[in-house]
């Protein structure tokens, strides 16, 4: 009796897609790439100015001032935020408890704006030059006196505005350090420079390398401080090359060599990063801190007042004072619609990315398709792209979606409908949303992360399906981290200058395109006002960071 034997059946391969929330999120990624990969592709596209010729002309002095820049931004913003960060975290004197938080303070003074401060007190007819020619008899041409609008001014500007960048994140690792790493340094017989310099510096390293990395990607997508300084940077010679000689090809090509800089920050700020696996284990209670006496605790307090004072009480009182004895700057209807202006475009924008911000993280949690991950990192990298850069890889694909609109609707139905994408905030809000994009996800993914996975199976065993999930039971509990997260991104559009300057509607200024305006006509007295706005505007999230590093202080 012969048997048959079994037939063994091929499984069914069943693709299993990222779903409707990760085809969400992978759209949003690729909407977020496409300026960065316009620009790139124009790289060897025939233009006006040729890469070559660029190589042979301007390139040359755009790589080696904005080298030079960094190199003293990098110092600057490292020197000054790690030694305020050690001293605040290491050691107790008159003052501390306040200037730990203070040292944030500089973060909602933009660096054009103190650019415009200091300019006006320290220029010839300033009254720092006046009270000195007064207090020595001397005259214009008998002494030297340094020049504020040159590239060190305007390294000094970035220094003091971006240290807070490297304070925050050193100020930290200084706080998660192994406590038993400072002691055994002190058993070995180190002293307090040597407990610094050979544990807590070196295990500190990475969040230093972090915060500089990002000082230095706020120091290329400047524009406001290097174009009134005269400093010819990547960013002069974007808006250069496309308004001045109206080259969009060049300026394009110029924007890529830029983006080469943005990279090796990144690869370097990850390198950096993976060298965090190797911090010392042990308790990770904080040290507490030494307490300094007599001249010690003097010039302690004086190496953590100095940075807040000159980054931000010295440049802001400058601007009280212009407003105040200045008649011309007062609230006027222009100055209201300004206002109106920025707020509109910071409310919708913020909007528009907390609530991008939720689908991407909530996505990213719903599925693990490896390509719904990747597609949040990629929508968090707008951050690192320069707003000159994203503005030119947005201008370029949506004036020929334009033209190729208005010239079919015309074509067929007779009506001319003129630049709907162009002519509009749209673009500004698309470019606004690939630059900031980031601020709101990283804010909305810590939230989520906080959020145990049981409550995700507590709600499905209720029949709750995840959209209801979200609705009803992650968006409460969401509620702080979306509010930071709208209120970060309203924050930065109102300071935002590069993608504002270039891609803003036909009479459609907002307050920093104002200030911008007035400081280039040399009318600073006028441009106070509206700087001013923006500083205390940009004071809102600092005082909700100020007020969770006191409860995790106490």
């Amino acid at each position: 009796m012969s048997s048959t034997p079994p037939r063994i059946g091929l499984i069914p391969f069943r693709w299993r897609g990222p779903g409707a929330l990760g085809w969400t999120a992978l759209a949003t990624a690729a909407l977020i790439a496409a300026p960065i990969l316009v620009v790139i592709g124009y790289v060897f596209q025939p233009g006006e100015n040729s890469l070559e010729h660029l190589f042979g002309t301007v390139l040359p002095e755009y790589i080696g001032t904005t080298l030079l820049l960094m190199l003293g931004v990098a110092a600057g913003v490292i020197s000054i935020g790690v030694v305020s960060a050690w001293l605040v975290t290491a050691y107790r004197f008159p003052g501390q408890r306040v200037l730990e938080w203070a040292l944030v303070l500089p973060l909602a003074m933009p660096a054009y704006v103190m650019a415009y401060a200091y300019t006006d007190w320290l220029q010839f007819a300033g009254p720092v030059q006046t009270w000195l020619r007064e207090l020595t008899g001397w005259r214009a041409g008998e002494y030297w006196f340094p020049e504020i609008r040159s590239l060190y001014g305007a390294a000094a500007m970035f220094s003091f505005a971006l240290y807070p960048y490297v304070y925050l994140l050193a100020r930290t690792a200084f706080l998660e350090q192994s406590r038993s790493a400072i002691e055994a340094a002190r058993l070995a017989g180190y002293g307090a420079f040597g407990c610094f310099f050979r544990v807590a510096l070196p295990l500190a390293r990475p969040a230093i390398a972090a915060g500089a990395a990002l000082a230095l990607m706020e120091t290329l997508a400047d524009f406001g401080t290097v174009s009134y300084f005269a400093v010819q940077t990547f960013t002069t010679g974007i808006f250069r090359a496309w308004l001045s000689y109206g080259d969009i090809v060049g300026a394009a090509q110029l924007a890529t060599c830029m983006l080469v800089f943005v990279f090796v920050l990144l690869w370097l700020e990850r390198h950096h990063r993976g060298a965090a696996r190797y911090q010392a284990g042990g308790s990770r209670r904080p040290l507490p801190p030494r307490p300094l006496h007599g001249a010690r605790a003097a010039l302690a307090m004086l190496a953590c007042a100095a940075p807040v004072v000159l980054g931000f009480f010295l440049p802001a009182g400058i601007l009280v004072e212009l407003a105040i004895s200045e008649p011309e700057a007062v609230w006027t209807e222009r100055v209201y619609a300004l206002a109106s202006n920025s707020f509109t475009l910071a409310g919708v924008t913020a909007f528009a990315a907390v609530l991008l911000a939720v689908l991407l993280a909530y996505a990213a949690r719903l599925s693990k398709h490896p390509a719904v991950h990747f597609a949040n990192r990629m929508a968090g990298l707008g951050y690192a792209i320069p707003g000159a850069v994203i503005a030119i890889g947005i201008l370029i694909p949506l004036a020929r979606l334009d033209n190729l609109m208005a010239d079919w609707i015309e074509h067929t139905l007779g009506i001319d409908i003129g630049l709907f994408f162009t002519g509009t905030i749209i673009a500004l809000v698309y470019a606004y949303l690939v630059r900031y994009l980031a601020v709101a996800l990283q804010t909305v993914e810590a939230g989520l992360a906080k959020i145990t996975p049981s409550m995700d199976d507590a709600a499905r065993s209720l029949g709750l399906g995840p959209g209801r999930t979200l609705r009803r039971v992650h968006a409460p509990m969401l509620w702080s981290s979306m509010l930071t997260a709208g209120l970060l991104v309203f924050v930065d559009v109102m300071k935002e200058l590069p993608a504002t300057f270039a891609l803003r509607p036909f009479n459609f200024d907002t307050l920093a395109i104002e200030a911008y305006n007035l400081t280039k006509d040399e009318r600073l007295a006028e441009a106070a006002l509206p700087a001013l706005f923006i500083v205390a505007v940009g004071l809102l999230p600092l005082i909700v960071l100020s007020r969770r590093m006191v409860r995790n202080r106490d």
